[in-house]
Order: C-alpha cells, then structure tokens, then sequence
C-alpha cells in the first residue's frame, strides 16, 4: 500500500512539473497535515501555522522542478516548514495581548490524563530557544531519527543529539521547579 502512494506521489510529482494543477493539489493534500503540524507543534499559534503551510506550498510550486523524488518532496518540505516557522517567529510580536481572532478553539481532551500538565509541558517547550524547540518537535512529534533531524536542520548528528540532550535537560528542571510552585 505504501509502495502504490509513493508511486502516486512520483506520478503526481511529474504531472505537476508539467504544469498540471491537479496533480499539484494531490501533493498538497497528500503533506498538508505534516507541514501544517511542524509549523503548528513550533509556533503554538493555528493563524501562523496556516500562513507558513502556505508559504512552503507557494515556495514548492515556484520550486517543483528542483525537486527530484517524493523522498526529496517530503524532506523538503520539512525542512522549509522549519525555516518558514523560524522566520515566522522571529517576526512574531510579543505584546501578551492576544486578539479574539488568535484565541485558541476548543479542543477534545487529549488522551493524556492530565490536560493541565499538557498544557504546561507544550508552555514549557514553547519557553525553548528556536533550535532546541525544532528539534524536540522534530523528534517526539513527526517522530524523526536524528539522522533526520540532522538534515532538516543542516546540522551535524552529535549537533542534534546535544540539542536534544539539553533541551530534555531544560524541560526536566523547568518541571520540577514548576511543580514544586516556583515561578517557570
């Protein structure tokens, strides 16, 4: 099964090389969700996350001649979700003012028990620098080895490896300090 969606996405890949919409939709339908969940887990903010999708698809479509393989589609893809929701951040505003058209939607409660240490956690992970952030998004949400990670953010693997090391670091220390009721 996996195997005929990866041909579907060569073919779709070459069709829409050739100019053909259609084919541009299906690849677009086909990585929406992994783009838009990078882009989401990184700057905590749906609006933001919905401009930077849109930008890497508009950045593919000026790009898909380069673009040599659905392997090569999938990775670059990350990677401009990476660069896109960096660049977006930087731009971001921080007033704490936070307008009715950003306040989050309501959501179901997510399977872990804890609502309330969830949403400390992803707080927590979102008080990360840029790089460190990327990476555990990376890693324990679109669930990359750090081969992966390595190549998405260009940088070396024992790079990556110390990143995560101390961004793991951080969140534990954060936690705890958080949980004996010390401000984070």
């Amino acid at each position: 099964m996996a195997e005929a969606t990866e041909n579907g996405l060569e073919d779709a890949l070459a069709r829409s090389a050739r100019g053909d919409t259609s084919a541009f939709g299906e690849i677009v339908r086909a990585h929406q969700a992994m783009v838009y969940s990078i882009a989401l887990h990184f700057l905590r903010d749906t609006s933001l996350a919905e401009d930077v999708a849109q930008e890497a698809f508009l950045e593919l479509y000026r790009n898909l001649a380069k673009i040599k393989s659905s392997d090569h589609l999938r990775f670059w893809l990350r990677r401009v979700a990476c660069h896109r929701s960096i660049d977006s951040a930087r731009r971001k505003q921080p007033d704490g003012m936070l307008s009715l058209a950003e306040a989050p939607e309501p959501v179901a409660l997510s399977p872990m028990d804890d609502p309330l240490l969830e949403d400390l956690l992803w707080r927590l992970v979102g008080s990360l620098p840029e790089k460190p952030r990327l990476a555990l998004i990376l890693r324990y949400q679109e669930d990359l080895t750090v081969a992966e990670i390595a190549e998405v953010m260009e940088a070396p693997q024992n790079t990556v490896k110390s990143l995560l090391g101390r961004a793991l670091e951080t969140l534990r220390e954060k936690l705890a300090r958080a949980m004996r009721g010390v401000k984070v």
